[in-house]
């Protein structure tokens, strides 16, 4: 099938496919991180930051990491992020290089969180591990911050997912505050049917066997898959934070996110969606190679600003 890109995205394919890249769901969970951190080691500790802290979050009967990015003296903002790669792969590390541009461009303080991954630790431990993250800013903004300081939530695809399912989570369970929710192409259903699903199965760097691999390791289950705490799509939205929802054209997850944002206006929730022709899953990841991934990153500086006091 044809498929018209966007010009660095479609540069940055040429690359891939001339690199030989596996398809992540071709090995065992250790094959894939193992090339993710190889990856992640080839990309510079950039944007400087005015200060980066690692910390230890408490959830449940664990500790996970978490790590605070500063990008300048004073941050208005504050919003907990959650990265991707299927509930399976990605760390601290792996996410560093796109949460410092994101800091850089939003001016927020970023607090990354490195949840338990599957399939070591399946669904719910993730999720858990998500509301531990977003619980522990929330208190160490109040210890710290003695004016109005907004916090958010943000992540992208499977990360994305558990940022939803975290708002889900603070409105049902008295908090904390959470001024507003940034998705970027979010895993919202377990559904392999939809359009998307069928028009982009053999696509790159993500192809819809790639979900269902990932699916399978995070609940292997597929009657739980269907819970709500793991496809958020099927929860009663009303009463969230205001969304922002990035698409990728040429992604699996097209079409779950267009419908997530749908929904919650439906449901009465204040939602911007923008949907980037030509591009691909991760591209978020990439602002130094795909060109949207810039714009992407001043959508979501102007989201958070429009929900600021002050800004």
């Amino acid at each position: 099938m044809d498929r018209m890109y966007e010009p660095s995205t479609e540069a940055f394919l040429a690359a891939y496919r001339a690199a030989g890249m596996p398809r992540v769901s071709s090995g065992s969970p250790e094959e894939a991180r193992q090339r993710l951190t190889a990856m992640r080691q080839a990309r510079p500790n950039t944007p400087e930051m005015v200060h980066v802290e690692d910390v230890l979050i408490h959830s449940g009967d664990s500790e996970i990491r978490g790590r605070i990015y500063v990008p300048q003296a004073d941050c208005r903002a504050t919003v907990v992020y959650l990265h991707g790669g299927g509930w399976v792969v990605g760390d601290l590390d792996t996410s560093d290089y796109a949460v410092r541009h994101f800091a850089q461009k939003t001016g927020a303080r970023v607090v990354s969180v490195e949840y338990r991954l599957a399939p070591e630790h399946p669904f719910p431990a993730a999720l858990e591990d998500a509301v531990a993250g977003l619980r522990w800013t929330a208190d160490f903004i109040r210890r710290t911050v003695a004016a109005p300081h907004p916090l958010f939530i943000g992540g992208d695809s499977a990360g994305a997912n558990l940022a939803t399912v975290a708002c889900l989570r603070a409105r049902d369970g008295g908090g904390p505050d959470i001024a507003g929710q940034i998705l970027i192409y979010p895993v919202v259903d377990c559904d392999f049917t939809t359009g998307s699903y069928a028009e982009y199965e053999t696509a790159e760097p993500l192809c819809s066997a790639d979900m269902r691999w990932f699916w399978a390791l995070y609940e292997k289950d597929e009657a739980r898959r269907t819970s709500p705490d793991a496809s958020p799509l099927r929860a009663e939205l009303s009463a969230l934070p205001p969304a922002f929802i990035a698409t990728a054209e040429h992604d699996p997850l097209c079409d779950e996110g267009k419908a997530y944002a749908e929904k919650l206006a439906r449901s009465g929730v204040p939602v911007r969606h923008e949907h980037y022709v030509g591009t691909v899953h991760g591209f978020f990841s990439m602002p130094d190679v795909i060109v949207p991934a810039q714009t992407l990153l001043t959508r979501c500086a102007e989201f958070i600003s429009a929900l600021t006091p002050g800004d």
